[in-house]
């Protein structure tokens, strides 16, 4: 009888460990294979990385980490020259939101210019090291013009369109004084967009953010002292500021976002188009980047 009772025990206590790393496996497949379980909160990481041509997992990230109770705060690391406007532009809104709610912290790699400034501009406090390259407050369209290597191969194209800025930008032909002035005024207008954007999130004078908006670049250390940075440190500087700021006693846990996960068919889909886009700029030597009106340091290709 007594042995009996020692199998039920001995049957109950395994039965409870593996009930136990159910849960917990369970609590890893929700919270993501990166996560793990945060006891009193801590600071969540959004990283920023490359050229800012899309914004829709980063806007997630953000979105997700907002209603996250867990996420107490949140460093957005960044490490880009920028991007297009359109996904800037979104993620600096959802930085905006975020950071009404919960304290947000920028840190700031080896650059994070143009674009990549943009969407640190409505943090609250921006970290940068004394060596990163930000600033570049500014935007470029960028065109190519192969009228005269078409004439070399022998090769005409016609072009039937129902305005005449319809073709604007054409590669095929050189650019008309009226398209130069109406393609100006767009990215002037974008330009002050930037400018905006820039004085309200760091709740500078507007003519002071203007007289540094013509693309130049600074170090971090010189950013500061122009108050487009608040403070000199590493990731880590950013992280326990956060954890400070958002009252997390000792050092803060960070929580980074789930790993998204690809599918075969996506992976080999990727793979194709960066072959096929590699291939086509080692041909041509041209940076096919269309009417697209970029926040760059750097343009895509360069």
């Amino acid at each position: 009888m007594k042995n009996k009772w020692i199998w039920v025990g001995g049957a109950v206590a395994i039965g409870s460990v593996l009930l136990f790393a159910v849960a917990v496996f369970v609590a890893s497949r929700i919270l993501g294979e990166d996560q793990h379980l945060v006891v009193g909160g801590g600071v969540g990481l959004v990283e920023v990385r490359g050229l800012i041509v899309d914004s829709q997992e980063t806007v997630k990230q953000l979105h997700d980490f907002a209603r996250d109770d867990r996420v107490k705060a949140v460093v957005l690391r960044i490490e880009s020259p920028g991007g297009v406007v359109g996904p800037s532009q979104e993620i600096y809104a959802e930085v905006k939101k975020l950071a009404a709610g919960k304290k947000v912290v920028v840190s700031m790699g080896s650059v994070a210019a143009s674009g990549g400034y943009y969407i640190a501009a409505p943090a609250n406090v921006i970290f940068a090291n004394p060596g990163t390259i930000t600033g570049s407050i500014g935007v470029l369209m960028k065109f190519t013009n192969v009228e005269g290597l078409m004439g070399k191969i022998g090769m005409k194209a016609f072009t039937l369109k129902t305005g005449k800025y319809k073709d604007a930008g054409s590669p095929l032909r050189p650019m008309s004084d009226d398209e130069k002035a109406m393609l100006q005024g767009v990215i002037d207008n974008t330009r002050d967009q930037f400018v905006n954007a820039v004085a309200e999130g760091r709740k500078l004078p507007r003519e002071q953010v203007a007289g540094i908006a013509d693309g130049r670049i600074f170090t971090g250390e010189q950013a500061k002292g122009v108050k487009l940075v608040d403070k000199l440190g590493t990731l880590q500087d950013a992280v326990d500021e956060a954890g400070r700021l958002a009252g997390i006693k000792g050092e803060p846990q960070l929580i980074r976002p789930p790993k998204k996960k690809k599918l075969l068919l996506d992976l080999l889909a990727e793979e194709t188009a960066s072959r096929i886009g590699s291939a086509i700029r080692k041909e041509s030597g041209l940076n096919l980047n269309g009417l697209s009106v970029n926040y760059e340091l750097f343009g895509a290709g360069d």
